[in-house]
């Protein structure tokens, strides 16, 4: 729950709504208040720290858009604390699951489909197959915390035995320890897209949110496709970056 309020300074330059800002920030940081927590009401809030409604209103407005608060309306809704962003490092290589674990989350997978497909046209020239030839399909919805970041859908090479493995965890490490073809590099495309119903529902998201999609295609150290990919990932709950140096 949220501590006690600071007394604001005045005449310090630094405006009321900043000052609440910071507070809320260190109370987060702090551990005082955590994911999912609901802040007090609007007026009991403002109250307690002694300024307008419009002040605090400023206040909560730019941690929402920040991605710290989420505000609900309606008589159940509120200011919650939001679930953190997970870093989704492009740079380099690492998966979502080393990704989340590097965060000192546990990623968890949900899985949609695992099946032998035939190679839609798209996904044949990734892998360097033939249109129509069979192909591995994995899609899952992962998570971390409370509630879905992405659905992950990947399709790979034919592997003997493939789909018999423990398809809830790393699928880098099991393309890497199970057939040594460990993907070394890859290229990626971002795209900001919208969410459809199917999508929606999964992630628990409405239709119509916006999403960022990667599109990927990795190889093995000899050059050799192993997955092509396809990942929708909510940018409240991940966010993407890549590190980049004068060459």
């Amino acid at each position: 729950m949220v501590g006690n309020p600071p007394e604001l300074e005045r005449g310090t330059g630094v405006p009321a709504h900043v000052q609440i800002e910071r507070w809320l920030l260190d109370s987060i940081a702090g551990g005082d208040m955590a994911p999912g927590d609901r802040l007090p009401g609007e007026r009991e809030l403002a109250g307690r720290l002694g300024v307008s409604r419009m002040t605090l209103r400023q206040a909560l407005a730019t941690l929402e858009r920040d991605g710290v608060l989420v505000r609900v309306p309606g008589r159940t809704g509120g200011a919650f604390v939001a679930e953190p962003r997970i870093e989704r490092d492009l740079t380099g290589l690492a998966g979502f699951t080393e990704q989340v674990r590097r965060a000192h989350l546990r990623a968890e997978a949900r899985i949609l489909t695992a099946a032998t497909v035939p190679a839609p046209a798209a996904v044949a020239a990734a892998l360097r197959v033939e249109p129509g030839s069979p192909v591995h399909e994995v899609a899952r919805v992962r998570s971390a915390g409370r509630s879905p970041l992405a659905l992950e859908r990947s399709f790979f090479p034919a592997l003997p035995g493939f789909l018999a493995q423990d398809l809830t965890g790393s699928l880098y490490a099991l393309l890497a320890d199970g057939y040594g073809l460990a993907p070394r590099t890859a290229l990626e495309h971002l795209d900001p897209v919208i969410a459809g119903p199917a999508e929606a529902a999964e992630l628990g998201i409405e239709p119509g949110a916006p999403l960022m999609r990667v599109e990927r295609t990795a190889y093995a150290a000899d050059g050799a496709p192993v997955e092509h990919a396809r990942d929708l990932f909510r940018p409240d709950r991940v966010r993407i970056s890549v590190r980049s140096g004068v060459t």
